[in-house]
């Protein structure tokens, strides 16, 4: 799936408004996930803090023309994207929310789809990407360490 720069602005405009809620508070909030609901029959996207709140909503008009089987697989890829490219921005480093925290996809009954990032100092989210290799890496290694 392959989205507009208007459309890629307006789902990064609706995660910043949905965080801003969260930023330059003197106490630190305790909210565990920010979870993002995209809609491909209206389009649109719903975020919703851990009370079922709901943040802010925007709707994106190519998700109504997608056709394919697989919409929340394309959304998962193209929101972890999206999130992990503003948190290299700092887009997330004034939000006053006590770490860990998540931003998951979730379906229609609030059902946790994927994790799409996780906000944390000290924990790294292991993915596909990130173990590719590691078989041969620790075979080998473990080859030698036995010479």
């Amino acid at each position: 799936m392959k989205l507009s720069q208007s459309s890629l602005t307006l789902l990064e405009n609706a995660i910043q408004k949905a965080t801003e809620n969260y930023q330059n508070s003197c106490e630190q909030t305790i909210v565990t996930d920010f979870h993002l609901q995209a809609n491909p029959n209206s389009g649109e996207l719903v975020i919703y803090n851990d009370d079922d709140k709901e943040l802010t909503r925007t709707t994106i008009e190519e998700w109504t023309a997608y056709d394919g089987e697989n919409f929340n697989d394309e959304v998962e890829r193209l929101l972890s994207t999206l999130l992990n490219e503003m948190k290299s921005k700092g887009t997330f480093d004034e939000v006053t929310v006590l770490k860990p925290y998540s931003f998951v996809l979730v379906d229609d009954e609030k059902e946790t789809l994927a994790e799409l990032l996780l906000m944390d100092d000290d924990t790294l989210l292991v993915n596909d990407e990130l173990l590719k290799g590691l078989d041969e890496e620790l075979d080998e290694f473990l080859k030698k360490l036995l010479e």
